[in-house]
């Protein structure tokens, strides 16, 4: 495998909340602004990034045994840097993520990459690794948190700055549907996280018929 498609797998095809189903609390619980989800998307690619890095270089000196405590210790250290620099230089984000900042420390996916990927390759193809998958996570929570702001909302705000109005194009938010809250309410996070597997479910299925279809 190259490095190109060791860092484009981790956008789509081994897309780690759209393929392993990892992460969804987050995902679930954060999506409700873009502002958030860009928070929580950086803070997970920074996480990766460095972890996959450190864990790649320790490797060969990291006994079996305690292979995995080692993992969480390096994996704690730097989620907690990532929580003390959020609050020190984006209060307002880290306020709205709160507690799902440290919660980062038991992402399955962080700890996933550190014992599939990065304890088996290189510091390079690691980092590669990390910045595909988390790009990956990060889009997805990007695309659900547009979704459901812009229907709950009907605006989409980033840092203070308002950034997409359709109120000013089909009335105050009063003229939407009542059911339009819905999806800035956990629910809401259900349906629309469904709704994106079932259309990437669905491509996925017809493009592998395609290709043995092409095999034959």
């Amino acid at each position: 495998m190259n490095q190109r498609e060791n860092f484009t797998k981790g956008l789509l095809k081994e897309n780690q909340i759209l393929v392993a189903l990892l992460g969804l609390c987050p995902t679930l619980a954060i999506t409700t602004s873009l502002e958030n989800a860009l928070g929580m998307g950086m803070a997970v690619i920074f996480c990766l990034t460095v972890t996959n890095l450190i864990i790649s270089s320790i490797r060969k000196i990291v006994p079996d045994e305690i292979r995995i405590p080692i993992y969480i210790v390096v994996i704690s250290t730097v989620v907690t840097i990532i929580d003390m620099a959020m609050a020190a230089f984006l209060p307002a984000i880290h306020k709205s993520l709160g507690i799902f900042i440290p919660l980062i420390t038991v992402n399955c996916i962080i700890l996933g990459r550190a014992e599939a990927f990065a304890s088996k390759n290189g510091p390079l193809s690691s980092v590669v690794d990390a910045l595909g998958m988390g790009i990956g996570y990060a889009s997805v929570h990007i695309v659900i948190s547009i979704i459901r702001e812009v229907i709950g909302s009907g605006k989409i705000t980033v840092w203070g700055s308002l950034v997409l109005d359709i109120n000013k194009l089909f009335g105050s938010n009063e003229t939407l549907p009542i059911f339009t809250n819905f999806f800035i309410q956990p629910a809401g996070a259900f349906i629309v996280l469904g709704l994106l597997l079932g259309i990437y479910s669905t491509i996925r299925t017809k493009r592998m018929k395609k290709t043995e279809v092409n095999k034959k």
